[in-house]
């Protein structure tokens, strides 16, 4: 049973880091693409940043394009999402997802696993 644990959120000031850790287990993990999603208060979840299940290929939402780092560590079975020159409207619950696929897109209907979040709160 493949299960997602995202961690590493928490409470920054504007212009701040983050790095957060979307730790998988049940799967190897190369054999996934995995995307990040955050969901803001009263939006939709919203894909920011995806990377193929090598590693190779990334893409990201326009809105994070330079400040967002997507990587991964498959020895590990773990995926990163840095968080550099954080905004407040950055501030969301972001969400890891998988898919047992080469790579996917930064439609949540691409994905079919999920974890629970873990909250970003950007403020002074």
């Amino acid at each position: 049973q493949l299960q997602l644990v995202e961690s590493g959120g928490g409470l920054v000031q504007p212009g701040g880091s983050l790095r957060l850790s979307c730790a998988a287990s049940g799967i190897a993990l190369e054999l996934y693409a995995i995307g990040w999603f955050r969901q803001a208060p009263g939006k939709g979840r919203e894909g920011i940043a995806c990377i193929s299940g090598s590693g190779v290929t990334t893409k990201y939402a326009d809105s994070v394009n330079g400040r967002f780092t997507i990587s991964r560590d498959n020895a590990n079975n773990t995926v990163y999402l840095q968080i550099d020159s954080l905004k407040p409207e950055d501030t969301g619950l972001y969400y890891c997802a998988a898919d047992y696929a080469t790579f996917r897109g930064l439609s949540r209907h691409e994905y079919r696993y999920w974890g629970q979040g873990t909250q970003v709160t950007v403020s002074s």
